[in-house]
């Protein structure tokens, strides 16, 4: 485009010459210039030349006494540049030294300050000096004020476990500008630290608004802040009413049912947590769930439904599940069916249960007074636990070692069956 319009400039320049010849070429008219005694006489058409000639002569001679300025100012800002563009790349793979050099030197250039002196912060944050990073922070609080580098203090706050000090900062910060989206995330982020679940869930609209997280990471944190706010109740009470107004899907995740069973059986609500359990667990499978319904205490109450019976019923769609087989090895030992147990103990084993299950064999040999083989289990499950080989209980044979890999056949509404897990 630059040829262009140049060409277009030269062809205006020479119309509008034309122009001005016609009226100016038939008038002699004078020009006379004195200067010292001396008198220079000219006509009009010359005179024009000659101060267009020395305009431009004057326009050469200031463009040449500028032109190595120009270039060493052209050749600071690509050194700028590159040394900006190094220290991000070796900020990028940890290399701090370097990365906080390179971009100490860039931060020379007043365009690149500001972020030159924040990516330098990390870098010297990120290998443990804090006087440096102190130090780049206050060379930006210098030029633009606080407000810039808040954010950087209050991640490093909340990183050394001063969530409340890093809640201050950025509630600091706010009231000079609006919060950035990452602002906003971290002082969630301050709150959950804090065990302020609920000031942090009321957070999570205006994250959403921001689009400060995908909506896969967004339904993660609403998650994680609805099962805090569980585990931090303070009574029976105030536990049933927060989980009432949960909403559906929420109440449908294993880890927020998770912490409601575990907080529910705190405050001696067995009942309400199985129950919550025995939804999750007909609404969608999990193995820790399922592992977690055998830690619960049984019901005080007489009339309520047999957590074995509750958890055999589970059997037949999960025939492969090594946690309900742990479960139910649990549950019949406490009913003393030591032998249902077992065979159950040993299927979860068989299907990869670990330390879990030998631990709960072991519980059942030493009910029964089998020493050596309540020992053997223990140390199975001391073995399992670090990765080490155990080794199988004797007495065994290959027909007890089939049944105990052994699944509940699966078919489909057409009869077809189905592999297992």
């Amino acid at each position: 485009m630059k040829p262009f319009r140049f060409l277009l400039l030269c062809l205006a320049l020479a119309a509008l010459g034309a122009l001005l010849w016609q009226p100016y070429a038939n008038d002699q008219s004078q020009v006379i210039v004195s200067l010292h005694g001396t008198n220079y006489i000219t006509n009009v058409t010359k005179a024009l030349l000659l101060l267009a000639g020395a305009m431009l002569l004057l326009w050469l001679v200031v463009w040449l006494l500028r032109l190595p300025f120009r270039m060493w100012r052209q050749h600071r800002n690509r050194q700028t540049r590159v040394r900006m563009a190094g220290g991000l790349l070796a900020l990028h793979e940890g290399r701090w030294t370097r990365a906080e050099k390179l971009l100490t030197q860039a931060a020379d250039d007043p365009a690149m300050r500001l972020t030159a002196r924040l990516a330098a912060a990390q870098a010297a944050q990120a290998r443990g000096d804090a006087a440096a990073f102190d130090q780049h922070l206050l060379a930006v609080d210098a030029e633009t004020g606080a407000a810039a580098t808040a954010l950087a203090r209050a991640d490093a706050l909340l990183a050394s476990g001063r969530a409340q000090d890093a809640i201050a900062a950025l509630d600091a910060a706010a009231q000079k500008s609006p919060p950035s989206p990452r602002a906003l995330l971290l002082r969630t982020r301050a709150l959950i630290a804090s065990r302020r679940s609920g000031d942090a869930y009321g957070a999570l609209g205006a994250l959403k608004n921001v689009q400060a997280l995908s909506p896969d990471d967004h339904a993660a944190l609403e998650a994680e802040l609805a099962a805090q706010s569980l585990r931090e109740s303070d009574d029976a009470n105030a536990l049933a009413d927060r989980w009432d107004r949960l909403l559906v899907p929420l109440r449908a995740r294993s880890e927020v049912v998770a912490a409601y069973a575990q907080r529910a059986v705190e405050l001696r609500m067995e009942d309400a947590a199985a129950a919550a359990v025995d939804a999750a667990l007909k609404n969608q499978w999990s193995e820790a769930l399922a592992l977690q319904f055998g830690h619960i205490p049984s019901s005080r109450n007489p009339a309520a439904p047999s957590r074995l019976a509750t958890a055999e019923g589970w059997l037949r769609a999960h025939s492969d599940s090594a946690a309900l087989a742990v479960t139910l090895g649990r549950l019949s030992g406490e009913q003393q069916q030591w032998g249902k147990a077992e065979d159950y103990l040993h299927r979860a084993i068989a299907q990869g249960a670990g330390a879990d299950a030998w631990e709960e064999l072991g519980h059942v040999y030493s009910a029964q007074a089998e020493t050596e083989a309540a020992q053997l289990s223990y140390r199975n499950a001391l073995c399992a636990a670090r990765g080490e080989a155990v080794e199988p209980i004797p007495g065994r044979g290959l027909r007890e070692q089939i049944f105990d890999a052994s699944v509940i056949e699966e078919r489909d509404q057409h009869g077809v069956p189905r592999l297992p897990g």
